[in-house]
């Protein structure tokens, strides 16, 4: 596994390195925020970025948004002790996969950087459908009746996962859970509202194809 740990804490950057290098993970560590510019506006294979928002010179949000322009699909788990649900929805409407905010258990980094690997990997006999909109999970390959379509990286999971679910009602909070990692409390109103931002961006970026326009149907229905 290739990783990209963006971290200015020394000391944390320390830690999670002897984690991160006790799975066998080839690990790269940057401290500062136009160095993360300049190494991701090069194209390389990445299985996940660990990004800090509070970084020297460049924001971690300026970094994110680097990444995204040139790599749409690996993931990024950010970790900050910017803790409101506004720093939250800015991080995912910008492409960030999870949010983990400072201080956090390591057992729980650990999990959340396995889950984000097991998206990043999944089985090659995976393919979602519905009619003729046919997501290659292997691949990350979405045709919409044979020709190739594109979503940045956050919305590809989330249609994943409404594929999955195509003939079940799935509320927001389990929405949330299984598209992005989340496993914060279900029943906290906040998720609600980053869910809400997560499937109107799916909507935008789905609309922006004029051939996707007549599947973007849209139902909501609250439920406990």
């Amino acid at each position: 596994m290739a990783l990209l740990l963006i971290e200015d804490d020394v000391l944390l950057a320390q830690t999670l390195e002897t984690l991160l290098r006790d799975h066998d993970d080839r690990l790269d560590i940057i401290t500062r925020g136009d160095h993360a510019c300049d190494y991701l506006a090069t194209p390389r294979p990445l299985d996940l970025v660990i990004l800090d928002l509070n970084l020297p010179h460049r924001g971690g949000l300026e970094v994110l948004t680097t990444l995204r322009r040139h790599d749409r699909q690996t993931p990024v788990l950010i970790l900050t002790a910017r803790a409101s649900v506004e720093d939250r929805v800015a991080g995912l409407d910008l492409g960030a996969d999870d949010y983990l905010t400072k201080p956090f258990s390591l057992d729980e980094f650990e999990a959340r950087v396995r889950a984000l690997l097991r998206r990043a990997r999944p089985t090659a006999s995976d393919t979602l459908a519905m009619g003729q909109l046919v997501l290659h999970v292997p691949t990350q390959r979405l045709e919409l009746d044979q020709v190739p379509l594109s979503l940045p990286g956050r919305e590809q999971r989330l249609l994943a996962c409404l594929l999955r679910h195509s003939e079940q009602v799935i509320s927001r909070a389990d929405l949330m859970h299984e598209a992005f990692g989340s496993d914060a409390p279900r029943a906290i109103t906040p998720w609600k509202f980053m869910c809400t931002a997560c499937v109107d961006a799916l909507k935008a970026a789905m609309c922006a194809f004029a051939r996707f326009a007549a599947w973007v149907i849209v139902w909501s229905r609250s439920r406990p």
